[in-house]
């Protein structure tokens, strides 16, 4: 057996391969289902390998997918080179990446744990740039690859009380543009994904367990996200906004002051007046 034969047997079943990162929950595992039930193998990563390897046993169990499994704190600044590393070690060619892992803050900028912002920016900004840096090479010399960024409605204009956040997702969006049309000649194609509130546990961790301390609106169900995401990306979209009323709010500031823009955002996003003692 060459050396060839040999990385071919270890790589699995002969499907192409996706890595996903923060697919241990919300739409990271629907891409990772998705993306096995339309015949591909799996590289999940996150932090938690508990439910990393519960979801490699349902995708093989379900789909017949092969399936590799990192934990990984992408937040830290190796966390890149690792990843590649491991895919590297098992021989494996990575045909679609999906940029997905990150989280948000709810609040006042000056009340947050600057670290804990910090951090945000490290895993939202850094670590997608460094991934994409990764694989995208190889991509674009093979002239065959996808890349989705989970980007946001947030990245269409300023977030008051979730400053950092938005501005995370702004850069985001920029990033994948930019990527989209150095790589579209090289049969590359790359998507910054756009939802708006989705159900997801990114609530939870920015503090916003009750979703109605905000005038977020309705949560679309992480499917459909999903699958508009899959469908951009087919048709090599740079982006694509997931939901009509979130496309129309996305594009709305388009045609009012900035300021105005941000204001009304604030409004939306400000945190409820808990009530008094005694009230």
């Amino acid at each position: 057996m060459t050396a060839k034969d040999a990385a071919a047997a270890k790589a699995g079943n002969g499907r192409p391969w996706a890595l996903i990162t923060g697919a241990s929950a919300g739409i990271g595992a629907v891409f990772a289902r998705k993306l096995a039930r339309d015949g591909m193998n799996c590289v999940l990563v996150a932090r938690r390998r508990e439910r990393l390897e519960q979801l490699a046993a349902e995708l093989k169990q379900d789909f017949g997918s092969d399936t590799r499994v990192f934990s990984q704190d992408l937040g830290v600044f190796e966390a890149p080179k690792k990843v590649l590393e491991f895919t590297d070690g098992e021989g494996l060619e990575i045909h679609t990446l999906i940029n997905n892992a990150g989280y948000g803050t709810h609040g006042e900028f000056c009340a947050q744990d600057p670290e804990w912002e910090m951090k945000m920016v490290d895993l939202n900004c850094r670590a997608l740039v460094g991934i994409s840096h990764m694989y995208a090479p190889r991509m674009k010399a093979r002239r065959q690859g996808n890349i989705v960024h989970l980007a946001s409605v947030a990245s269409f204009q300023a977030c008051p009380y979730m400053a950092t956040y938005g501005a995370t997702k702004a850069f985001i969006l920029m990033f994948s543009e930019a990527l989209w049309a150095e790589l579209k000649d090289y049969g590359v194609h790359v998507t910054a994904l756009c939802p708006g509130p989705t159900q997801s546990e990114f609530f939870a961790v920015a503090g916003l367990v009750d979703t109605g301390t905000t005038r977020v609106g309705a949560l679309a169900p992480t499917d459909a996200v999903v699958e508009d995401g899959l469908g951009a990306l087919k048709a090599n979209k740079p982006y694509v906004v997931s939901g009509f009323s979130n496309y129309v709010k996305s594009q709305a500031s388009r045609f009012v002051p900035r300021w105005l823009a941000t204001v009304i955002t604030a409004h939306m996003l400000q945190p409820a007046k808990k009530p008094e003692a005694g009230s």
